[in-house]
């Protein structure tokens, strides 16, 4: 990347953050907030890296990354974030699953009920469930089962918002 005065376009945040940490796709509530599955807005770009954790304050912004296993790192790819910028970014489903798996307590109902999440009809049941084995994990799969529950007891037009 160049610096500020050869800078034409500034790099969306999701850019950066995948340069400064390799390997490493951005996840979490970042890629939730992207996603328009969480009402909050996000101050800190977060990503998923095999690397330690680590948090970067530079002039570009502040980047947490959290570290997972080599097996749970999948479910990412590029996209289209800004025009002539594409960044590693998690799947909708993957995004969830990484705060779960990352967060203590975070496969309990009252966790999930926390998030406030939105779209859940867009993720699909199966493939949340082909997560979950992927993952290899009980408190994934416990919380794929709170999240489907969670799914069904949000109301038709609440879902469509």
């Amino acid at each position: 990347m160049l610096g500020a005065p050869w800078r034409k376009v500034q790099p969306h945040p999701f850019l950066i953050a995948n340069e400064l940490q390799r390997p490493s796709y951005v996840s979490l509530q970042s890629a939730l907030a992207y996603y328009a599955m969480i009402p909050e807005a996000v101050p800190v770009t977060t990503s998923v890296t095999t690397g330690r954790p680590v948090t970067l304050d530079t002039p570009l912004g502040r980047y947490r990354y959290r570290h997972v296993r080599r097996g749970a790192f999948f479910g990412y790819g590029p996209v289209n974030v800004f025009p002539d910028q594409e960044a590693l970014l998690a799947e909708p489903a993957k995004a969830l699953l990484d705060l779960i798996y990352l967060t203590p307590g975070g496969d309990g109902a009252d966790y999930l009920e926390s998030l406030r999440l939105e779209g859940l009809e867009a993720i699909s049941p199966q493939d949340l469930r082909d997560q979950a084995r992927a993952w290899g994990r009980d408190k994934i799969a416990r919380a794929v089962e709170a999240i489907l529950r969670l799914r069904e007891s949000v109301p038709e037009t609440a879902a469509r918002r």
